[in-house]
């Protein structure tokens, strides 16, 4: 698991069950607002059908030095703070990484919150979604970012 993300998951790990709710919710307020480009452009996001509030997303690659990395974007409502809370754990944690790496984290990753109790299995099923969303548009090959 890429180490910013293992970081966040043991952060979670290491509160106890009852204070986890509270760190998810924290990580909601994070979330980044879309870039301006994709304002007028619903069409490049794609919606997380899986996810009980309204998530889009939508995967870019972005070219460095070091070669290209994958951006990540996210739109999820405000008043819907647990899709929000993970949908940022994911910006937080693979956002800026190649795609190797995030290929390679395990689809158990939601899990491993330790959050199974304290939210419904419909909203981890939501998280597990947008995982897997972002490996499947990673595999499928990225358009570049504009």
């Amino acid at each position: 698991m890429p180490a910013g993300l293992a970081e966040i998951v043991k952060d979670f790990q290491d509160l106890p069950e009852r204070e986890r709710l509270q760190l998810l919710l924290e990580f909601s307020r994070d979330l980044p607002p879309l870039p301006e480009r994709f304002a007028n452009h619903p069409e490049l996001l794609e919606q997380v059908l899986e996810c009980q509030s309204p998530l889009f997303v939508t995967v870019e690659a972005e070219k460095t030095d070091d070669g290209d990395i994958v951006r990540l974007y996210f739109q999820a409502p405000p008043e819907a703070p647990t899709t929000r809370g993970f949908a940022s754990v994911l910006h937080a944690g693979l956002d800026g990484l190649s795609a190797a790496e995030i290929l390679a984290v395990p689809d158990d990753m939601p899990e491993l919150l330790g959050l199974t109790r304290a939210v419904s299995p419909l909203r981890m099923r939501g998280m597990s979604a947008m995982l897997g969303r972002i490996k499947r548009k990673i595999a499928g090959g990225l358009r570049p970012a504009a």
